[in-house]
């Protein structure tokens, strides 16, 4: 169940996670719309700061767009584009001209901003967002408050659909080697270190607990 595939290289998969993003259904996008090639984000004279004075751009609401299930996104002026199973190179591009009809040379910036991986195990389980897309393993579990002494860094298992990647974080080789580029949908196990003694404890615990319950019952009824 948790093999290894046969050929794995780290590097080769780091370098699989860079690729674009392709859009699915359920998605949440962010869409920046700027005219003249994207003019205002670079001005380098600031002479389009001044032309706005001292407006403030950052209170602009930031919105957000489903993509529906049938793939589609309704944005503002252009409607319903459907975008899914595109790279985000590919919508802006897309959107780029759907905007033109609109705006003088428009550039798009999309982002989607739904990414998580799923942690499970000594962590206890947790969600965490990927800040983005060239995250890695560490920078992952350093989110979810890193490794306890509970956990087991030589086995750490990153199940990908049907493949699963065993990582070895508990030496510096085994981190140089190990630190596999994290996609969005991954879930991380991490292994709990087993205590027979302190769960034995623990269970004889209850037990004990019962007996003292059922033995002070006993007392009160037959008193």
């Amino acid at each position: 169940m948790f093999k290894v595939p046969e050929g794995y290289n780290v590097k080769q998969q780091a370098e699989a996670a860079e690729r674009n993003y392709i859009i699915q259904k359920n998605d949440y996008l962010q869409i920046d719309v700027y005219t003249n090639k994207g003019e205002r984000i670079i001005d380098p004279d600031l002479e389009l700061s001044q032309d706005i004075g001292n407006q403030n751009l950052s209170s602009k609401p930031v919105e957000t767009y489903l993509v529906d299930i049938n793939g589609v996104v309704k944005f503002p002026m252009i409607g319903e584009i459907r975008l899914e199973g595109l790279g985000i190179r590919q919508a802006e591009e897309i959107l780029q001209k759907s905007y033109s009809a609109f705006y003088r040379d428009p550039y798009v910036i999309l982002r989607y901003i739904n990414k998580r991986v799923i942690i499970l195990g000594a962590t206890e389980g947790q969600v965490i967002p990927l800040a983005n897309e060239n995250m890695h393993l560490v920078e992952v579990l350093a989110l979810a408050k890193g490794l306890n002494n509970y956990a087991k860094a030589q086995n750490i298992r990153v199940l990908r659909g049907d493949d699963v990647f065993v990582a070895d974080l508990s030496t510096i080789e085994g981190y140089l080697k190990n630190n596999i580029a994290i996609e969005p949908g991954d879930i991380v196990y991490v292994e709990p270190v087993r205590r027979p003694v302190s769960e034995g404890l623990r269970d004889y615990g209850i037990i004990f607990s019962i007996l003292t319950s059922l033995t002070t019952l006993v007392i009160v009824l037959f008193k």
